[in-house]
């Protein structure tokens, strides 16, 4: 494989890399369990897995649907492992859902669907900052409730 055969995929792993790095420094900001490391590596790997196969089944439909198929379970099992139950209350599910969304972002940069995988980038950040902030400000609500015993565990 020549040098200039290689420039499309590394373009194509730069951009999910770039794409999934504020998702990966939110998340490593908050102390999550998976961060900074886990995200860029997670997109290039999604993105990797759709290059290699794309140059082996192109033609074939099917085997990218099977491709893309499993990257969603693998990485839906990786999110599982980033969900804690500690007592009464679930941990880790903004972690999971924000995987599942670097995988899509990096799967998505593979089939070389750009606009897609910036958009889910885009509005995985916009959902990790701006609506921490409302769910706090609801939790703190609830807390006060006087109706629902005052606790704030859900």
């Amino acid at each position: 494989m020549a040098r200039a055969d290689l420039l499309p995929h590394l373009t194509a792993l730069a951009v999910a890399y770039v794409l999934v790095l504020p998702i990966g420094w939110d998340r490593e900001k908050e102390d999550r369990s998976a961060g900074l490391r886990t995200f860029p590596l997670v997109a290039i790997a999604c993105c990797g897995f759709v290059q290699a196969a794309e140059m082996k089944y192109g033609a074939h439909p099917d085997a990218m649907g099977k491709i893309v198929e499993g990257l969603i379970t693998g990485i839906g099992f990786i999110g599982g492992g980033a969900i804690l139950k500690q007592g009464a209350s679930v941990r880790g599910t903004a972690t999971a859902a924000s995987l599942w969304a670097t995988g899509a972002i990096g799967t998505a940069v593979g089939l070389g669907a750009y606009g897609v995988a910036a958009l889910v980038a885009v509005f995985t950040v916009i959902t990790l900052k701006w609506l921490t902030p409302l769910k706090e400000e609801a939790r703190e609500e609830g807390a006060a409730d006087p109706d629902d015993g005052g606790s704030a565990q859900r």
